[in-house]
Parts: structure tokens; sequence; C-alpha cells
């Protein structure tokens, strides 16, 4: 989709994946880790913000991008409200060059939300965004639909894409929202 048909979407209130809480598997991660380094964390196609608030509200300073105008909107107001800090910024992680690189980037679906014909340079993207030795933590959507978005992966796939250019640090089936029990697989990879 274009910049335009997610600015459009949000804005007619056409919003699926807002879920109105952060990622379950996110939420669990960070509690089971709370001896995690307080690096800084980038949340690609962070949508209204939830993602970036459970890294805040874990003591990380996190900036959130999106390529929708009204996304970007709603994550301030939605994080000014709650008296947390995050950043978010108006930028196509695709394309756009960062302003700074990150020790951690997560993702919850976003790979799944991009044309397939795109992915080479979601993983480009990833390393261009994240410093050497940074971890990339992503909720994956395994579902086989190939008219999307969402688009279906495999960890097949995954492996494929990711491995040459990171080492796979965990892999596990997380807490997901009700709709997507069971569908979704968390991966923690380092960049090399």
């Amino acid at each position: 989709m274009s910049r335009t048909d997610w600015e459009e979407r949000y804005c007619s209130g056409d919003m699926p994946w807002e879920k109105g809480e952060a990622s379950p598997g996110l939420v669990d991660f960070l509690a089971a880790h709370p001896e995690l380094p307080r690096g800084t964390v980038c949340v690609p196609g962070c949508g209204t913000g939830h993602d970036a608030r459970a890294w805040a509200r874990a003591g990380f300073p996190v900036t959130g991008f999106d390529l929708a105008p009204s996304a970007i909107r709603l994550a301030r107001e939605r994080t000014a409200a709650t008296g947390l800090t995050a950043e978010f910024q108006q930028k196509n992680f695709l394309s756009d060059e960062p302003s700074m690189t990150f020790d951690w980037l997560f993702e919850h679906t976003l790979f799944c939300a991009i044309n397939p014909g795109e992915r080479d340079s979601y993983v480009k993207a990833v390393q261009r965004w994240l410093k050497p030795g940074g971890h990339y933590l992503a909720v994956n959507y395994l579902i086989p639909d190939e008219d999307g978005p969402p688009f279906g992966t495999t960890r097949a796939e995954l492996w494929q894409r990711f491995s040459p250019q990171f080492d796979l640090l965990q892999e596990w089936v997380p807490r997901s929202y009700p709709n997507r029990t069971g569908l979704e697989s968390m991966l923690w990879w380092r960049r090399k």
C-alpha cells in the first residue's frame, strides 16, 4: 500500500490492526527480562504507539516511526495522555535514512504488512537502522494469506532472509491477541 492508503485508513477508522494495547508478546518479553540494558529502541510501523509506550514504560528511550501522519499524531496524543516519554516521527522505514542507529528494533507484524516484493528492502532497512550487535525483536504473523495486507510468511522464509545477517538468540510462540493465538512467532535476533 502507498503512504496515502495508510493515511486514508487511519482517517476513515479502518484499522483492524489497532487492538487498543501493546503486543502481548512484547509485554511478556519486557516483564521476563528486567535486566536488559536500557538502550535506544526503534519501533517502525508504530501505528498509534502502543508498543512504543510499552518500551517507554519499561524504561527504554524509544522512537516510533510510521508513514501515516495521523498515526504519528495519535501516538503523540496518546503518549502525552499517559505521562510517558517517547518520540514519534513520520518516516518511511524502508527507504528513509535513519537520523541515528538503534540498540533495539522491535516490530509487530510490520513485515507482513508490506508487499512481499519489498521484503529485501525491509531486511536492508533493519540493518541500516540497527547498530552492529544490536537486537532485532519481531512478532511475525505466520499465515498463508497472499492477498494482504497482511501478507503471509513462514519460518523458513524468515530464516532464509535474516540468518545471513543475524544470529537467532531465541524463538517462541508468544501470548497473542485472541484472533491471533497460535499464529504468531516471536524471534529475537542479534545483528552480526
